[in-house]
């Protein structure tokens, strides 16, 4: 684990939406650890560090928490404020080192395709399984030089090493096509094109 994701997490035992609105005015994050048959632990976060770590999807916090040692933890839910987007509560999974969690994974195109051509994201994530410690930020799947109708499903995906494939193998991932707009301008072209011959 890097330094970056190691956090000092607070024991709280006051709750309710006062004591939550008093912990984020003073710049922390409610946040409840739960798993592995453990009681729900309640804690408070520092707000800046943990906000800037969690930019990043499926981060993982190792926390040190106050007379209870270090617990190394997923970010499973993050609740925020509908209008102006404040951090309002964390969710965090317990996870042991080695330990494999299932997660869903962003998709990012890579790469320029074919001339004239358009690349259309139909998954933007697969579920995939992999060690707690070993997330990847992302998938990418590159499009360089793929022509019209060509099509990557899940299962034409690179995974990371020690990751499994959760989502169906044939989800369709990408698919390569040409705009409606440039079709139709070639089929004008085509029709001018007869009425000319014809005219002749």
């Amino acid at each position: 684990m890097s330094e970056d994701t190691k956090v000092h997490a607070e024991l709280r035992e006051n709750f309710g939406k006062g004591f939550a609105r008093r912990l984020r005015a003073a710049g922390k994050i409610p946040a409840v650890i739960y798993g592995h048959g453990t009681e729900p632990v309640h804690v408070a976060l520092p707000g800046h560090q943990v906000s800037l770590i969690i930019r990043r999807a499926n981060a993982v916090l190792e926390l040190e928490i106050d007379g209870k040692g270090d617990q190394l933890t997923l970010v499973k839910d993050v609740q925020r404020d509908p209008v102006h987007q404040i951090i309002e509560h964390i969710d965090l999974l317990v996870v042991k080192k080695g330990e494999k969690v299932a997660i869903d994974i962003p998709v990012t195109v890579v790469g320029e395709s074919a001339p004239g051509t358009i690349v259309n994201l139909d998954a933007t994530t697969l579920s995939i399984e992999a060690e707690a410690t070993h997330i990847p930020q992302n998938l990418e799947v590159s499009v360089e030089g793929l022509e019209e109708g060509a099509h990557i499903t899940a299962a034409d995906v690179a995974l990371p090493k020690g990751s499994t494939l959760l989502s169906d193998p044939e989800v369709l991932v990408v698919a390569i096509s040409v705009p409606a707009a440039a079709e139709t301008d070639e089929d004008d072209a085509a029709a001018d094109d007869a009425a000319q011959t014809d005219a002749e």
